[in-house]
């Protein structure tokens, strides 16, 4: 059983998937190998919906973690986490639209969306990581 202390340790490791998932989805699709694509983009959307069943688990179960850094890292780490949480309020309904588009095969819309929809959702993945690191190591 995982203790209410690992959740964090999960959520960078379940992140780190999503954002691996998310480049290797990006590489089968430009050679053209569309059903690897498929399952490295499916994968990336699992970790991603674990990642956030997991966080909002430990957030209701601990409220939110306070950050100690002091100095120059201070303004840096807030500027990421404000990015951060803007761009994954968004990210879930684009990837939504994006995933609807392909089920759907509505293939070149999905093309269009999916341009916006990488980047951010990569930046999401990884920054996560980043602010785990800067939070709690």
């Amino acid at each position: 059983m995982i203790d209410l202390a690992d959740l964090p340790a999960l959520n960078v490791g379940l992140n780190t998937a999503c954002a691996c998932c998310l480049l290797g989805g990006y590489y089968w699709i430009r050679r053209g190998r569309v059903a690897a694509h498929k399952r490295f983009m499916l994968a990336a959307l699992g970790f991603s919906s674990l990642f956030l069943t997991s966080y909002l688990i430990y957030h209701f179960q601990v409220g939110s973690v306070a950050f100690t850094g002091t100095g120059w890292v201070r303004p840096v780490y807030f500027a990421i986490l404000l990015s951060h949480i803007l761009l994954a309020a968004a990210i879930l309904p684009l990837a939504a639209v994006t995933v609807y588009r392909a089920w759907n095969e509505r293939f070149e819309s999905h093309k269009r969306l999916a341009r916006w929809t990488l980047p951010i959702w990569l930046y999401v993945s990884v920054t996560g990581v980043i602010i785990y690191w800067m939070l709690y190591r």
